[in-house]
């Protein structure tokens, strides 16, 4: 199993006082019940799983009264080899938004103490999932505790691949102190990030390269990934807590979601209804992206009308940009020539957008909502975040680049309160006077502690 960072807020949970029932969420197959089951193993006693489903029969203990002691009861009816330790025994709720009323009982089981409870789920937040007639008692405000996972960023991919911890330390120094990367480890370090950008952070797929080093292998697992998500499209419950699907909703879905290689790709990369299909509308398609940003596969990136704080106060919601939320698969959607390329540094065509997609990923991960800014007189800059508690401009280089919009909002005082303008490219660390200069792999380190 690769070491992730979420065993650590995990961890801090349990040692919490007074810890609820907990619930990790996230795009399907990112290693939530592995990291979830290893996790207990190491630090509890006693470990119980309960697939929802795997196991449908299980939801009808879940259908009578909430009372912590009859729950356990029938639970020990069902396998005499559930051990109940109070304080030494961890209960693990998979795939719980199979089983809304298991959710229901987590209420009870917070009220009553004396077993914890974490739960996988990856379809949690989709409208209309738990929609049901069949008798449904409430989500337990109040009564839960949250982690959103992700599939593995760059550092969790260099642990992967064994690059040593005082490596990556020695990474942050040279942020922190504002040097230069030495020359060996930054091309070093260009090259592993030009593969994570074609590998991607699912875990089957790093493990694939990791043992194999071999990218068929990989495009093939990740295509195999993208074909499963494609399933799901469109599911929904019925009325017995069935799993349909919703052939229309589906189409949609799969349409807007095979549109985003396009929608990046063009000039104006605002994302537009009619390139999907042609004549399409955003009242036929709006649910369509919001099941995909619902389910973790893409991230929306909203136009700001200024790049001032706080940023959500000058979202235009109309007018937004999509980026997929694992990179290995968007290139998964590519041509099979891309990953050479993309590893070789010969890729021309396209490597703006390709790109960008991994920085917003990056961005994603970190938690930061995504924000650009764009005016009809086609001053553009890919990405409006904070650093060091100011505005910061983003600008991602495929070359070195000389940033000339963001250059003139920096010039503008009179207009824009923005000081700081980062740009990432392939360069290494340079600072000047309010220029800041990245490479590419050092993102996700640039932007952790805001």
């Amino acid at each position: 199993m690769f070491k992730r960072k979420i065993y650590d807020q995990i961890l801090n949970w349990k040692k919490s006082r007074n810890h609820k029932p907990l619930i990790i969420s996230g795009l399907r197959q990112i290693g939530k019940t592995t990291i979830v089951e290893n996790f207990a193993k190491e630090n509890y006693e006693s470990v119980i799983k309960l697939d929802f489903r795997k196991d449908a029969s299980l939801h009808e203990i879940f259908d009578g009264d909430f009372d912590i002691n009859t729950i356990i009861f029938s639970l020990s009816l069902k396998n005499s080899e559930y051990k109940f330790i109070p304080n030494k025994t961890c209960l693990i709720f998979d795939e719980l938004q199979d089983c809304p009323n298991a959710r229901s009982s987590l209420k009870y089981f917070a009220l009553d103490g004396r077993f914890d409870v974490i739960c996988t789920g990856s379809l949690l937040g989709i409208k209309n999932y738990r929609h049901t007639k069949k008798p449904f008692r409430g989500i337990p405000v109040g009564f839960e505790d949250y982690l959103l996972m992700k599939p593995m960023d760059f550092e969790e991919f260099l642990w992967a691949n064994s690059i040593d911890q005082s490596i990556i330390d020695n990474l942050k120094q040279c942020i922190e102190k504002n040097t230069q990367v030495n020359t060996f480890i930054h091309q070093k370090m260009l090259g592993l990030f030009n593969r994570y950008i074609c590998i991607g952070g699912m875990p089957e797929v790093v493990d694939a390269y990791v043992n194999s080093n071999d990218f068929n292998e990989v495009r093939k697992i990740q295509r195999r990934i993208l074909q499963s998500f494609e399933a799901d499209f469109g599911t929904h419950l019925n009325d017995h807590n069935e799993i349909i699907v919703d052939d229309n909703a589906k189409a949609k879905i799969i349409a807007t979601f095979k549109s985003i290689p396009h929608q990046l790709a063009k000039d104006n990369q605002k994302f537009q209804y009619s390139a999907i299909v042609k004549n399409a509308k955003g009242k036929e398609y709006k649910t369509a992206i919001e099941w995909l940003e619902d389910y973790g596969l893409i991230s929306r990136c909203y136009n700001l009308t200024l790049p001032e704080l706080p940023f959500d106060s000058f979202v235009t919601q109309n007018y937004f940009k999509i980026y997929a939320a694992d990179s290995g698969l968007f290139i998964a959607m590519l041509d099979d020539n891309i990953p050479d390329l993309i590893i070789n540094n010969k890729l021309k065509i396209a490597k703006g957008a390709i790109y960008e997609n991994i920085v917003a990923d990056a961005f994603s991960k970190l938690g930061r909502k995504l924000y650009f800014y764009h005016k009809n007189s086609g001053l553009e800059i890919d990405f409006i975040t904070s650093f060091h508690k100011e505005v910061a401009l983003v600008e991602v280089k495929s070359k070195d680049g000389n940033a000339k919009a963001a250059k003139e909002i920096l010039k503008n005082k009179e207009k824009y309160q923005v000081n700081k303008l980062i740009k990432l490219t392939a360069q290494n660390i340079g600072i000047n006077e309010n220029i800041y200069t990245y490479p590419y792999y050092l993102t996700s380190f640039i932007f952790k502690d805001e």
